[in-house]
């Protein structure tokens, strides 16, 4: 477990405003699941998300870049939540999935030009096995638009919901592409650079 608990260059659990924030949202919890829902809820929500971003900076994807700039997109907010588990020794991996975000806005749409997307989450490693984390849409976000928000128990798997709140199809999950210690940059900025020429 020791690569997924050790800090990297995105992955800056070793940075001092990321092991305050760790130290202060968990503070009080009693266990490892305790602490994973404390840090979920606080990346869900208190990181607001933002799907319009520096895709190509790596920079952009530090974990305490994005806990200073209070916004994100999937990968940053994954980056994120699996930097401050890794502070509280919850070994914690992103993974990679293609998805189809049916209820994409039509100002997102026109920007893309497709609404299939690369997505970043997280694996944590809670009661000995690998729990599934999507922190993405914060609740103000999903009430604006009628998403049903992806709730954590601290033990199950939280990944989107197929259905908004209206029934209609929301997130379809279409293939997945791996879990990895740290952000794998090359194949983001190739999914960024292939939507930009396509």
């Amino acid at each position: 477990m020791e690569e997924y608990l050790r800090p990297t260059f995105t992955i800056d659990c070793d940075s001092p405003i990321i092991r305050e924030k760790a130290k202060e949202v968990t503070s009080g919890s009693a266990d490892a699941s305790d602490k994973a829902k404390c840090l979920f809820y606080f990346v869900r929500d208190q990181i607001k998300y933002n799907a319009i971003a520096d895709y190509l900076d790596l920079e952009a994807y530090k974990a305490s870049n994005t806990l200073m700039r209070g916004e994100g997109y999937c990968i940053q907010k994954a980056v994120l939540l699996a930097t401050l588990a890794r502070v509280i020794e919850i070994p914690s991996r992103i993974c990679f999935a293609d998805i189809r975000n049916h209820l994409l806005s039509e100002n997102l749409l026109a920007f893309t030009g497709t609404n299939v997307f690369i997505h970043g989450y997280d694996e944590l490693y809670i009661r000995e096995k690998w729990v599934k984390v999507t922190p993405v849409f914060d609740a103000e976000l999903c009430e604006k638009y009628g998403f049903i928000p992806v709730d954590f128990d601290g033990y199950s798997d939280a990944i989107f919901h197929r259905y908004d709140r209206r029934g209609k199809k929301h997130i379809e999950y279409l293939e997945y592409h791996g879990s990895y210690p740290d952000l794998p940059f090359d194949m983001i900025k190739k999914f960024f650079l292939d939507l930009a020429s396509s």
